[in-house]
């Protein structure tokens, strides 16, 4: 089978990125790990926002079928998509046809494949329902919910059902030739916080990493998908030694996150709430930099971003100084809510600090599609 190889310009850089599975040599997996590596030898980081395709801040997509899939706040704004597209799958366990967020997986589906198409790269996240409790991912009532998923647990096979219901859905994330598409899955990610129920304090270090191993065996051991790569994303508030203390093992893991927010709750105020998220993060992509290293892992800023950015320069003084040092491969912002005015963190137009971005999207770093 021949390789399609697609040289996409993302912001005056060229880069070639997988558009399809494989060559019989090397898989969609090592082809795009291969382009994401390019991208950092290059000295480039991509720059991603969630959910971009499917609403933004003051509107959605309505057909989930037929839309050309063409909007976009990032695009509103600088005139470029984001080169990463952050999607969603929470819910999807259910068996229903709409994410937790309200997004149709039809939609999701398009859009994932419209982007891929586009020359982008996916990644996807997942807040599966708490399975023992019934309620959502947040639900941190019990400290037994993963010793109830891992083999010999009450509810092995029915989380086993739901990885079913997951690599289903992957299966679908194909191309107009037929050949699935190459992405990125980050689950069980925040997880050395405790506001998820497989969070650091709600299971032991070896419940956490058979939760990841039972997960990578499925999908790429038995469903034989060769086209996923892998992303570990514990949350900002920890050290080296406790990123790493949960680890799932290198032969799992391709990208070594971080998901790191700017608040702003502050007693000295938006600029005070900022230089601590600085003071926090550049040592934090400092430790990263050198786990990558140690490890042959590429590195991202998994999820970030300020909330309602209320930092009129927050994109050119807090989050560009922090991470134009180090060899991170994507950053990505939230998503722009189109149902709560103020849960947004990324550019829309007509905000009144949307020129900080457009600077930040004119860094010749920065690279969009």
């Amino acid at each position: 089978m021949k390789t399609i190889l697609k040289p996409i310009l993302f912001s005056g850089f060229a880069i070639v990125l997988a558009a399809c599975c494989g060559n019989g040599d090397k898989t969609g997996r090592e082809l795009l790990i291969e382009s994401l590596g390019a991208s950092v030898q290059a000295g480039k980081i991509m720059y991603g926002h969630q959910d971009d395709l499917c609403y933004g801040h003051a509107w959605k997509v309505e057909d989930a079928q037929n839309d050309p899939l063409e909007r976009s706040d990032v695009k509103d704004v600088c005139g470029h998509y984001p080169a990463v597209l952050g999607l969603e799958l929470g819910e999807i366990e259910l068996g229903g046809d709409k994410s937790l967020d309200g997004v149709p997986f039809a939609l999701i589906r398009r859009a994932a494949v419209k982007h891929v198409e586009r020359g982008g790269v996916v990644t996807f996240s997942w807040h599966p329902r708490n399975i023992l409790t019934g309620g959502t991912a947040w639900d941190v009532s019990s400290d037994k919910v993963v010793a109830s998923v891992l083999e010999g647990g009450e509810n092995h096979e029915k989380f086993m059902g739901w990885l079913q219901i997951i690599g289903d859905f992957f299966d679908t994330l194909r191309d107009s030739g037929g050949k699935r598409i190459p992405f990125i899955f980050r689950p069980w990610h925040e997880h050395t916080g405790s506001w998820f129920w497989w969070g650091q304090k709600l299971c032991t270090t070896e419940q956490y990493r058979a939760l990841w191993r039972t997960t990578y065996d499925y999908l790429a051991g038995e469903r034989g998908f060769d086209n996923i790569v892998w992303c570990y994303s514990p949350n900002l508030d920890v050290d080296s030694e406790g990123y790493m203390e949960r680890w799932p093992g290198d032969d799992i893991i391709d990208i070594m996150g971080l998901d790191a927010y700017s608040y702003n709750g502050h007693e000295g105020g938006i600029e005070a709430a900022c230089e601590l998220f600085r003071s926090k993060l550049v040592p934090t992509l400092e430790y990263l930099d050198r786990l990558g290293k140690e490890h042959g892992k590429l590195i991202a800023l998994s999820e970030t971003g300020l909330e309602g950015l209320t930092s009129p320069d927050w994109w050119t003084a807090t989050l560009y100084p922090c991470i134009k040092d180090y060899p991170l491969v994507y950053v990505l912002t939230w998503r722009n809510a189109h149902d709560r005015p103020g849960h947004f963190y990324g550019p829309w137009k007509g905000f009144e600090y949307e020129g900080d971005f457009k600077k930040f999207a004119e860094f010749e770093q920065i690279v969009l599609l």
